[in-house]
């Protein structure tokens, strides 16, 4: 042990897998992953903490005691969402909205079905409490809150077995005196509850379906993220860890448990959001600016557009489990097409997921007690994957048992033989995943074969080959650290603070004293937030916003300021011509001889943090011919003799024509017979047509 090394680890949890990366004071980087403990988190983390530590031959106390920070993605949010299992929440509201929820701006996702049901409620209606109050737009109190009825309602709310109280009141977001004297009751009343949520602090702007959705997300994921969170930190605490826990957002930067709790919202997709991060690294360093970024684990298959070396941002109509989300998000879209999906016959078809094997009891071929066959079990019989050394040399695959499982699930209800069958489940969750990005791509007017595909998560290597291929894309980077790379994205992530100030009017009668005053509370807000990281001022970097839209639009875009704080009237003409002129090239019209309207200020910070030299361990054989190690038949349409090379081994400038199976530690990178792999020296496999 080096007693003067220390370690930096990000952490991502997946359906299957929870991926680590480690990266040494001396620039090392190693990466493990190790079973999800879906039940607990926290225990699939210090697990893999524990398993790291043994990598560098240190005890788990030993370790965690030169650990300088722990960067997380969590999939905790999102699991509640899916499970709808958060905390039983309760809503205090303005009267008249009590089922603004229900109402959803109209939006079903079976339009042609009229009896489809609608989203589980987050809040059952009698668990809506109706608040006789009212202000209005401009923020004056037209009829004053009724504190006996708030205090009748928290009553009401406690003795339903509410724990999370969501708050929201019509134009809270200009004046919140309303929501603050409200919270002030419930703690008054129900000193005990665990969370409450107040819309101004969570969403500070209208409309108000958009609002009470968020508003009511938050709350009941507020619980259940603060006491994981709070367990997680409290374990790393208990095995010597000092350093600061840092939680990643969907806005693609990092803040710490405390803000995180604030606005658990924020946390939806923060895993699959930390590899588009790694991946915008990655490419930023190999010059690499438009591209689609797919990750494929064990669960999931997410994807997202990157151009001119930024992630698409979506800043409305977020649409996340059948609610509304109204906040920025990177816009990772996910199907459910993993190396665990369970493929099955039904009516004579062959479908292959959504559901999931999960890590438990995971792909057949894992030995653990699944007996559905997976995707997993189809790389396998044909070929594509190691039956010894499999998971970094810690598993066997049974790949006898898989071929069972596929002939008796598959093969024989369609008549088919064992070659047949599998390939047939390749072909269709290939499929699967090529469509997605191709539906994703069309939304954004963006030709696949403009685009280079970055392709991560330990399925991401196998199958990237024939995405592209679906897709027409010519060429296809693997990094070399792609089986953790979502972790690796949370690492290398910047603080990240995103807020919002309300001010509605007409953009001729727009006060400018108060507009730079809302600036200047942004500001102070977002100096407040960022203080504790400690950050040097030259690498925070801040951009201010008007948010605007023309009179009887529901969504609002943000506008530059590019006079900053220093805003004058003289600039506003400027500032209209640049709201036609975005509103014309984003959304594909503009209407110059109306006047916008504006709805608020917003400001972004992103504050800078340490970025490793390079984003993977490389090898130091340059002649691939000497990395070869074996050959394994695979399928390729046909069975082929193919090569396998130890891609540990493999350093900068190697070459390797294909058809090659070339392994990492956690994956295989597999190279069709049309294609060649070269490793440059950031450690990416670049796939080019041969």
């Amino acid at each position: 042990m080096n007693p003067t090394t220390r370690y930096r680890i990000g952490v991502d949890v997946g359906g299957t897998f929870t991926d680590l990366i480690c990266v040494t004071s001396e620039g090392e980087l190693v990466l493990d992953k190790t079973p999800s403990t879906l039940d607990d988190q926290s225990r699939g983390v210090m697990n893999g903490i524990g398993e790291l530590a043994q990598r560098f031959g240190l005890t788990r106390s030993e370790f965690c005691a030169h650990v300088d920070i722990v960067v997380h993605g969590t999939t905790t949010g999102d699991n509640t969402m899916i499970e709808m299992n958060g905390a039983p929440t309760g809503l205090l509201v303005t009267e008249g909205h009590r089922d603004e929820i229900e109402l959803r701006r109209c939006h079903k996702e079976e339009i042609w079905d009229p009896s489809a049901p609608g989203p589980t409620p987050i809040a059952r209606r009698r668990a809506r409490i109706a608040i006789p109050q009212r202000t209005n737009y401009v923020g004056e109190s037209v009829l004053a809150l009724d504190e006996d009825a708030v205090r009748g309602g928290v009553r009401r709310l406690r003795a339903l077995g509410v724990e999370s109280i969501a708050v929201m009141y019509l134009f809270s977001f200009v004046s919140p005196d309303d929501e603050l004297r409200t919270r002030e009751i419930v703690l008054e009343e129900f000193p005990e509850v665990a969370n409450i949520t107040l819309s101004h602090e969570v969403m500070p702007r209208g409309p108000e379906f958009e609002r009470v959705s968020t508003t009511l997300v938050n709350a009941y994921l507020a619980p259940k993220l603060a006491g994981y969170i709070g367990n997680l930190e409290s374990e790393l605490r208990a095995a010597g860890f000092a350093g600061p826990l840092l939680i990643m957002q969907s806005t693609g930067g990092v803040m710490p448990p405390d803000y995180v709790a604030r606005r658990a919202v924020n946390v939806l997709a923060s895993g699959p959001t930390g590899g588009v991060m790694g991946a915008t690294v990655s490419a930023s360093m190999a010059g690499i600016d438009d591209f689609v970024a797919v990750d494929m684990g064990g669960t999931s298959y997410d994807l997202c557009l990157v151009r001119g070396g930024r992630p698409e941002i979506k800043t409305d109509w977020n649409w996340r489990y059948r609610y509304y989300i109204g906040m920025p998000m990177v816009d990772v879209q996910s199907v459910g097409a993993g190396g665990g999906s369970i493929a099955r016959v039904r009516q004579g078809a062959l479908l292959v997921g959504p559901e999931s094997a999960g890590s438990t009891p995971g792909p057949v071929a894992y030995g653990r007690g699944g007996t559905r066959p997976t995707v997993t079990d189809a790389d396998a019989v044909l070929g594509y994957l190691p039956p010894t050394g499999f998971a970094g040399g810690r598993m066997s695959l049974d790949v006898d048992a898989a071929r069972v499982a596929i002939e008796r699930d598959v093969a024989d209800p369609l008549g088919l033989d064992l070659t047949e069958a599998a390939w047939g489940i390749e072909r269709i969750v290939n499929a699967n995943m090529a469509n997605a990005t191709r539906k994703v791509l069309a939304g954004y007017g963006a030709d696949p074969r403009g685009l280079s595909l970055i392709a991560y998560g330990g399925n991401g290597p196998v199958h990237a080959w024939a995405i592209a291929s679906e897709l027409g894309i010519e060429r296809i980077v693997v990094p070399k650290s792609a089986p953790a790379f979502s972790a690796l994205g949370v690492l290398v992530a910047d603080y990240v603070v995103d807020i919002v100030r309300s001010y509605v009017t007409p953009l001729s009668l727009l006060d400018v004293t108060r507009m730079r005053t809302l600036l200047h509370e942004l500001l102070a807000e977002a100096n407040k937030e960022l203080e504790p990281a400690g950050l040097d001022s030259d690498s925070i970097e801040i951009c201010l916003f008007a948010q605007m839209c023309y009179p009887g639009q529901n969504f609002d875009m943000s506008v530059p300021l590019t006079e900053g704080i220093g805003l004058d009237e003289a600039h506003l003409l400027d500032l209209a011509e640049r709201f036609h002129a975005q509103h014309a090239d984003e959304r594909g019209f503009s209407f110059v001889n109306q006047q916008p309207l504006v709805r608020g200020a917003r400001l972004t910070a992103r504050g800078r943090t340490q970025k490793p030299s390079r984003l993977a361990a490389i090898g130091t054989v340059a002649d691939a011919a000497t990395a070869r190690i074996d050959t394994r038949s695979a399928y390729f349409g046909e069975w082929i003799d193919t090569p396998v090379y130890d891609g540990t081994t493999l350093g900068a400038g190697a070459r390797i024509e294909g058809p090659a199976l070339i392994q990492e530690a956690f994956t295989v990178v597999v190279v069709p017979p049309t294609m060649r792999a070269d490793l440059d020296d950031l450690g990416n496999y670049v796939l080019t047509a041969r």
